[in-house]
């Protein structure tokens, strides 16, 4: 069994044969992502939100710097689940989840907009980046009913997060 996208997270990548290009993508978008910040402290209506971008930045370039812990059977021959996680899979955790608590405070940060319809989709991007990502994170847990889901899971949660800063951006840009 290989990585299957729907089960494995996105970190997992890293771990096979080709993981350069898993960790240059953490920090070529990490890198960037600073840059975002620093240009949303410049010119954005909340500095706050600019602050929660930059740890969202800070949060994808630890997550390169340390390698995940194989999980979900990924690569193979490792068990679902390691008995106690190494120094580099917990620290790796710890900045993925500081990164990803950041990004979704953002979208509330950024909610406060005189355009009711800018607020209302911050909200709901928030809610649903949150909701997705604690899918993900029980189905990483193998919670058996969502184990199968959690690559499928982080990913919708990703896409909503990406959309988000995306829509920031050109609505920032246009403003």
């Amino acid at each position: 069994m290989g990585y299957r996208p729907f089960r494995h997270p996105v970190s997992s990548l890293a771990l096979g044969r080709a993981g350069w290009a898993q960790t240059a993508n953490f920090f070529l978008v990490g890198l960037l992502s600073l840059l975002f910040a620093v240009g949303l402290w410049r010119v954005g209506p909340s500095r706050w939100g600019a602050l929660l971008i930059g740890v969202w930045a800070v949060g994808l370039l630890g997550a390169g710097a340390f390698r995940a812990d194989p999980v979900s059977g990924y690569p193979p021959g490792i068990p679902d689940r390691l008995q106690r996680p190494t120094r580099t899979g917990a620290l790796h955790d710890l900045f993925s989840l500081m990164g990803f608590l950041a990004l979704a405070v953002a979208c509330f940060a950024f909610a406060l907009s005189s355009s009711p319809g800018w607020t209302i989709y911050s909200i709901a991007s928030g809610v649903l980046f949150v909701t997705t990502m604690a899918l993900a994170s029980a189905a990483f847990d193998q919670q058996q009913r969502w184990v199968d889901l959690g690559g499928l899971f982080q990913r919708i949660s990703l896409t909503i997060g990406w959309a988000w800063q995306t829509l920031l951006a050109v609505r920032i840009l246009y403003t």
